[in-house]
């Protein structure tokens, strides 16, 4: 509000400031309303409530009310207003228009508004340099600063444009001077063959050809690029092992075998050492698991102890917690960190029926009778108690071997050995770092063209594509197969997604038949909807909040077709398909049947936290379920589902809905 201010005097308006939040930007607009703010004249409000009563005359009241629309038409009318992916599609077209015809002054955006809107405004302001991209918060590049700023200049009007940054502690005014001095974007290819492109690219010219066309695309360029410099780190490593193998006497030198039979040493006694761990971690869980109400036993780790006996057992075998009181009136659940169990139980002692734990007076009393019981017990010591790895005798006859041999080699007794021996481990660091460059040399070689072959040997394994006999010789033998592609592969060709090769089995194997339209729309959603981490939604399988139970059953069949094909792509070695997400269901199967807005945003809280998805979010989910409804209704091999399909599509098409896809 203070910058907005500030602008306004300055005459620096209209300003975008981008916020990287859909949640800020419209905590920005509030802060503004609550104050005296106001941008506009009277002649501009009045231009402005005509716009937005035409761009929401086929809105009903009902979902105005839902909308918020009066604050947001307040907004406007102050010439104030946000704008995100989370707005109905028909809010943001209304402020992009209004800010284009300088009627709104200020606009707080992410920076989806910086991407294929034509909005330029006289000042861009950034809230910060960093930004999270749905992992972590990581700086602004170059490229995203000057495409943020570039908004800043409105052509024909303003002479310059101009950008400014919000003072930050911890931003130095030079990191912002080498973003905006920056003019070199390095290009990089996203491009990766799909499964709908591979059918495709094998129909139109064959594996053969199309294996030629990957080797020469652009995304190959790059990945061959960067091979250059690897080779060059290789060859760096090789003039390095030359010049330490002529130090040791060359590469059989006896000192090498002599540091390898070490290091082989070394690896097996921490093999060894990981499988104790493993094992004492797992009898310590047995040992809690085995616990039993009123058994006494010893902690013999952490700050609590001493004696102590066992109120509750463990209630789950996989991470045994039981609730025990101490002889120091400390009660809680203990786990592995705090018990070894190596003895078991060291008594018994009787309990009320009921104990209340949390009662201080309960407490004390207990542990009062904790240590007259515990008073004539054997109580082993610590050293008993423990049992590390240390008392272990060596049963390993592998290991024993190989330190015999390390004490026979003749290397063993040399005089020099150890100096001899730092020189030979940095010839088997650089050995090491040469095979793993090696190694990302060959995935970057030809990865396009090997991917493309991975992705055409699994639908050829899944009868999308088909091995034809070309022809024959003149003795009549067969000549070389040539692969056709299969009615299947000819009903993936026509799906366009994301999980194309999932809804392709979804459709020849008939787990969505039978579905009504409304539940075919949720079951569509589950193979396009991806939860946001700060939204509503969750994973498929679960089973919760999904309407009926033939719908239930059509998302159980579908997640285990995914849960097959990703075994499959993970024995071809190609990238896994993204896992069905039914955080959408319930709310698409409520619209498709009630066409209410409340109705269907209050369906969307599938976590039961009260946080429902925006109206924005909402109508591109809906349109991008029309969009596969679509599909189905022309590809689909069932003419049932082909009818089902075109109802779903009008049971969707309607209210906010409708409105935004015309």
């Amino acid at each position: 509000m203070d910058v907005i201010g500030v602008l306004q005097h300055a005459e620096l308006l209209p300003a975008i400031t981008f916020i990287f939040s859909r949640a800020g930007c419209d905590a920005a607009v509030k802060q503004c309303l609550r104050s005296s703010l106001r941008l506009t004249t009277q002649e501009e409000r009045v231009r402005i409530a005509e716009i937005v009563e035409r761009r929401t005359a086929d809105l009903n009241d009902s979902d105005l009310i839902v909308l918020d629309f009066h604050e947001w038409r307040e907004g406007l009318l102050r010439g104030i207003a946000a704008h995100h992916a989370g707005m109905l599609p028909t809010f943001r077209h209304t402020v992009e228009e209004l800010f284009t015809a300088g009627l709104v002054k200020a606009v707080f955006a992410t920076e989806t508004l910086a991407l294929g809107i034509n909005m330029p405004a006289r000042t861009v302001v950034l809230e910060k340099l960093v930004k999270y991209n749905g992992e972590q918060h990581m700086p602004l590049t170059p490229g995203e600063y000057t495409q943020l700023t570039g908004r800043a200049g409105r052509r024909g009007i303003d002479v310059e444009g101009h950008a400014v940054v919000l003072w930050n502690p911890d931003v130095d005014p030079a990191e912002v001077a080498g973003l905006a001095s920056t003019r070199t974007f390095p290009l990089r290819s996203s491009f990766a063959p799909t499964y709908n492109m591979t059918i495709n690219l094998v129909h139109q010219m064959g594996p053969a050809q199309a294996h030629q066309l990957l080797e020469r695309s652009f995304a190959q360029y790059q990945a061959d690029r960067s091979v250059v410099g690897l080779v060059r780190g290789v060859e760096r490593g090789e003039r390095m092992l030359a010049e330490l193998a002529a130090e040791m006497g060359g590469r059989d030198a006896p000192i090498l075998d002599y540091v390898r039979l070490r290091a082989q040493i070394s690896e097996r006694e921490r093999a060894q050492s990981r499988a104790s761990r493993l094992q004492r971690r797992q009898a310590t869980s047995d040992a809690l698991t085995a616990l039993r109400r009123g058994d006494i036993i010893s902690i013999t780790r952490g700050r609590h102890g001493g004696l102590a006996v066992v109120l509750e057992p463990a209630r789950d075998d996989e991470d045994p917690r039981p609730l025990v009181l101490s002889e120091h009136r400390w009660a809680g659940r203990i786990s592995s960190a705090d018990y070894a169990g190596g003895t078991g139980p060291v008594g018994r002692m009787s309990l009320p029926k009921h104990v209340e734990h949390r009662n201080p007076r309960a407490r004390r009393d207990l542990a009062s009778a904790l240590r007259s019981a515990g008073a004539g017990l054997d109580v082993p010591s610590a050293r008993s108690r423990g049992g590390g790895a240390q008392d272990e005798p060596d049963v390993d006859p592998e290991l024993g071997a190989l330190r015999k041999r390390l004490r026979a080699h003749r290397a063993h007794g040399m005089p020099d050995r150890e100096d001899r021996a730092r020189i030979a481990e940095r010839y088997l660091r650089i050995e090491r770092d040469n095979e793993q460059l090696r190694k990302k040399i060959a995935a970057a070689t030809n990865s396009l063209a090997l991917t493309f072959d991975r992705i055409v040997a699994l639908l050829t394994e899944r009868g999308y594509i088909a091995e034809r006999t070309a022809g024959s010789t003149e003795d009549g033998g067969p000549v070389a197969d040539a692969p056709v592609v299969t009615d299947d592969g000819k009903l993936l060709a026509r799906i366009y997604s994301e999980c194309d090769l999932l809804i392709a089995e979804c459709l020849r194997t008939g787990v969505w038949e039978g579905l009504d339209p409304a539940e075919l729309a949720a079951a569509l959603s589950v193979v396009l909807y991806e939860s946001r981490r700060d939204g509503p939604g969750n994973r498929a399988g679960d089973g919760s909040d999904i309407p009926t139970g033939k719908l239930r059953r059509a998302l159980n069949q579908t997640q285990r077709l995914w849960s097959q094909l990703r075994a499959d792509e993970q024995r071809h070695r190609i990238a896994p398909s993204r896992e069905p997400d039914d955080g959408f269901a319930a709310a698409v199967h409520r619209w498709a049947c009630t066409g209410d807005l409340a109705s269907a945003l209050a369906a969307s809280d599938t976590t039961g936290t009260g946080v429902s998805m925006s109206a924005g979010d909402f109508v591109r989910w809906c349109r991008q379920v029309l969009d596969l409804a679509d599909q189905v209704r022309a590809a689909a091999p069932s003419a049932t589902l082909r009818a089902t399909a075109k109802r779903a599509i009008n049971d969707i098409r309607r209210g906010v809905v409708a409105v935004d896809a015309g």
